[in-house]
């Protein structure tokens, strides 16, 4: 592979002017994932590529009122390891915690584990159930999206030509609110086969909100609306479950490949959501 022009621009005005200057430049923050893609890409040429790591602006983590916001190139042991996330985004540190080795961890970013845009993507399931909205930034200015606006399938987002991914903003989580993430890879440190992340908040014995959001099942991460409106407003008694499991596996379209079978992802499934909403009613206080 011939060698790359690399740029290390140390603001964001000046990676936005070096996007400018370079447009079939790729960005990269901790780079896990760059020589996987340009191999599949275009084998043995090297595409300009511009750092985002000495970009101040996006390594910090602030509290904006009550909006957390996540700076898209901080390391994701730097996230997990955030005084306070652990307390209030247990479904967010538990993605992290399992996604790939530590060594990865310790330079891989929130940001780049979600402009990858794999189906597979650990943390996307987690912020999908936390509303998370992400913040893109070009020379046009700024715009937020919900998360589910940002992913368009496998390595597709709504980035614009010229624009970066500059922060992951999440609000407060619902009171109460029970968390839990489960996750299947065919060996350790291995792409999820399937993923589920569930936020639970209960009154009592019923369910008053639920989001649950799939990995690794479709192109894109999903949140499984129909099974969270069987949830809510019920009692999760074992007949409930069972229909948010059938409801689960009715809305996912997942595939065969060298890690698993369709049949297989969409029968997991159907296990993560029993196991799933227990352990975050048993997070929340509630009986599971």
């Amino acid at each position: 592979m011939s060698a790359a022009a690399y740029h290390r621009p140390r603001s964001l005005r000046e990676a936005l002017s070096c996007m400018d200057q370079t447009p079939n430049a790729r960005l990269i923050a901790g780079g896990t994932d760059l020589l996987v893609k340009q191999r599949k890409e275009r084998p043995g040429v090297a595409a300009p590529l511009i750092s985002l790591r000495s970009v101040s602006e996006l390594r910090q983590i602030d509290i904006d009122g009550e909006r957390l916001r996540i700076g898209s190139a901080v390391p994701l042991t730097d996230v997990a390891a955030s005084p306070g996330l652990a307390e209030r985004f247990p479904v967010l540190v538990d993605s992290i915690r399992v996604l790939g080795s530590r060594q990865i961890r310790n330079v891989a970013t929130l940001g780049g584990n979600l402009c990858n845009a794999s189906p597979a993507a650990d943390t996307a399931p987690a912020l999908l159930t936390l509303d998370a909205t992400v913040e893109l930034v070009g020379t046009d200015g700024t715009r937020e999206l919900p998360l589910a606006e940002f992913l368009h399938g496998p390595g597709q987002t709504a980035l614009m030509p010229g624009e970066i991914l500059t922060a992951v903003i999440l609000d407060p989580p619902p009171p109460g609110a029970g968390m839990a993430f489960l996750r299947k890879g065919r060996v350790k440190m291995d792409l999820a086969i399937v993923s589920l992340a569930v936020v639970l908040s209960m009154d009592g014995d019923v369910c008053v909100q639920a989001r649950l959001a799939a990995g690794a099942v479709a192109p894109v991460p999903l949140r499984l609306d129909a099974a969270e409106s069987i949830l809510v407003g019920s009692q999760l008694d074992a007949a409930t479950i069972q229909r948010a499991q059938a409801a689960a596996q009715a809305a996912i379209a997942p595939i065969s490949d060298l890690r698993s079978s369709a049949d297989y992802r969409r029968r997991l499934l159907g296990v993560y959501v029993k196991r799933g909403v227990s352990a975050a009613v048993h997070a929340a206080g509630g009986r599971s």
